[in-house]
């Protein structure tokens, strides 16, 4: 049975760089706390609590005095930065570039629709940490909507901006960009801003002609993930014979009846350590039977 690992799966730039921020922070301070986990992946987020990582709260930042915090890549309101800074706790400020831009964006959003009496609308899953971060620039003055269903609570009189989440599929946001220029009554203002991340979304492609290529699909990634539940069913649409997995221990065998290849894959959030020791695990069942 062949297996193969896709090449394009794994951490996204972002997740890299905070990463490779902690283990620094780590190597020249012992420990470090995460605001939250710093990747949505169980198993690697263990890897580095073993290096000296902590997780915490917000609740947990006014007893943090004269320690470090990491602002993981979602990113953070400015109210988390105020509240560090009450406290004396210093940050390291991992915040993913393009989630960055984008928190610039929505500022910029609120602004050019405060003047015209327009409304901000966010395409992204609510109390993600990221979406909370965005519409945290703004003291929280954003709609935000997860599918058709909650475009009819918009008021259409009225001109909106319309952005994204970095990590939402881009087929989704041009479906209700779609709907809600149908919907904006004459001559009012819409601007649809595609905020959405291409070293993330570019994936979806990838991933599905990828799970064609092959019989089977283990695709790995934490329970956490929202980019995971996105992009693990690109795969199931383009293989139902799509299983998703935290960890090497949960195969079951019986997946693979009849197939002739497996392919390993994963979230932005997924380590490639973890798909290489999955894809191993797979090729020592193989020399067992």
């Amino acid at each position: 049975m062949r297996v193969v690992i896709d090449d394009n799966s794994g951490f996204c730039f972002g997740v890299v760089r905070a990463i490779g921020e902690a283990e620094s922070a780590l190597q020249g301070r012992g420990e470090v706390y995460s605001l939250g986990d710093i990747v949505h992946n169980r198993v690697e987020v263990q890897r580095l609590e073993r290096l000296g990582l902590h997780t915490v709260s917000h609740q947990d930042i006014p007893s943090l005095k004269g320690r470090t915090l990491l602002i993981r890549a979602h990113g953070e309101p400015p109210t988390t930065y105020c509240l560090a800074q009450e406290h004396e706790v210093a940050v390291i400020d991992a915040t993913c570039p393009v989630v960055a831009r984008l928190q610039r964006r929505v500022r910029e959003a609120y602004a050019r629709m405060s003047e015209v009496e327009g409304c901000v609308v966010l395409l992204g899953k609510r109390g993600h940490a990221e979406v909370v971060g965005l519409t945290g620039q703004v003291d929280d003055d954003v709609v935000v909507v997860e599918s058709v269903d909650d475009l009819e609570s918009l008021d259409y009189s009225r001109p909106i901006y319309f952005l994204s989440q970095t990590t939402q599929s881009i087929e989704l946001f041009n479906h209700l960009a779609e709907v809600i220029r149908s919907r904006m009554a004459e001559g009012t203002e819409l601007i649809v801003d595609d905020t959405i991340c291409r070293r993330v979304a570019g994936r979806e492609a990838n991933l599905a002609a990828f799970s064609e290529s092959v019989d089977v699909v283990l695709f790995v990634c934490g329970r956490k993930s929202s980019n995971g539940r996105v992009l693990s069913e690109v795969c199931r649409r383009a293989n139902p014979r799509c299983y998703n997995i935290e960890e090497a221990s949960e195969i079951d065998v019986a997946w693979f009846e009849g197939a002739e290849s497996v392919g390993i894959c994963g979230a932005t959030s997924t380590p490639r350590w973890l798909m290489e020791e999955v894809a191993s695990y797979v090729e020592n069942l193989e020399l067992e039977k």
